[in-house]
């Protein structure tokens, strides 16, 4: 077979057997992403096209294999096509900024509810907001909402900023420390937000797109137990918080019981429950002020 009779089939057969080979734990997946990324079309175009047999030019599949030849050394797909998908949006993604996963919309969905929940203008604050994912799709799906946000990262702040542009919604997006934020708010918010940093000291991730290429500050708690930066994080959620008003937390799935235990240890907190994701695991905390 020369290069260019390759079709789509073959190249992303090709492609899903080199990456299974070193690894990647979805390698026909990220094999068609990739592929769509090359065409400019969406991955069920690239199914029909794989079944269809249609050949790609010598261009198409030399870009193909390059980015195949990233992926394989573990490069993060989302930095390959510069996007990650989170609920309903599409966010703009890359180096120094934490890549949102499927399992933070779990706590993006818990926001959702308890902002629909506060009145038709609710006040909601995302403490630690990285590329603005949970900030966004609060906006997005709660529209009355008032929403600020806050990061620490210069490069992520720079990223949230562009996605709130790329987005069009209308999110206070600051650059600053969540433990201290937003003294304007305090007393008043209804909703606070955060998937902080929890990852254990000393606890490195195994997956090399986190460990290699998520930024620490976006990874480590900074505490054996990984709590240190979530309950910092807590503790300024209650000061900007309404009698009543609702804190959710995402946390790593050993933080099910310990999280929600240092939560009620405070006395700040009431009706303090745990959620699971959609894998059946630990997720997200949710409390309400006392």
């Amino acid at each position: 077979m020369t290069r260019a009779a390759a079709t789509v089939h073959e190249a992303v057969t090709r492609a899903r057997v080199t990456l299974g080979g070193v690894g990647v734990p979805s390698p026909e997946a990220d094999a068609v992403t990739l592929a769509a990324f090359v065409l400019g079309v969406d991955d069920a175009e690239v199914r029909r096209r794989m079944v269809l047999r249609t050949p790609l030019d010598p261009a198409e599949l030399d870009r193909l294999d390059a980015l195949v030849d990233e992926r394989a050394t573990r490069v993060p797909l989302q930095h390959l096509t510069g996007c990650a998908h989170f609920r309903r949006l599409t966010l703009a993604v890359g180096p120094g900024v934490f890549v949102p996963r499927p399992e933070t919309e779990v706590a993006a969905g818990l926001a959702v509810e308890a902002a629909r929940a506060a009145g038709e203008s609710p006040l909601v604050v995302d403490l630690c907001t990285g590329s603005g994912a949970i900030a966004l799709a609060v906006k997005d799906e709660v529209p009355g909402a008032r929403v600020h946000a806050v990061e620490l990262s210069d490069l992520a702040h720079g990223w949230a900023l562009a996605n709130r542009d790329r987005t069009g919604l209308d999110v206070d997006v600051r650059h600053g420390d969540a433990t201290t934020a937003f003294e304007d708010l305090e007393g008043r918010v209804d909703v606070v937000v955060s998937n902080p940093p929890y990852i254990p000291d000393g606890a490195v991730p195994l997956d090399p797109e986190v460990r290699d290429h998520d930024p620490e500050v976006a990874l480590y708690g900074r505490s054996e137990d990984g709590l240190g930066v979530p309950l910092a994080v807590a503790a300024r959620a209650a000061v900007l918080l309404r009698p009543g008003g609702v804190l959710v937390m995402e946390h790593a799935d050993s933080q099910g019981a310990s999280l929600p235990r240092g939560l009620r240890a405070t006395g700040e907190w009431e009706d303090v429950i745990d959620h699971l994701d959609l894998a059946g695991r630990p997720r997200a905390t949710t409390a309400r002020r006392a």
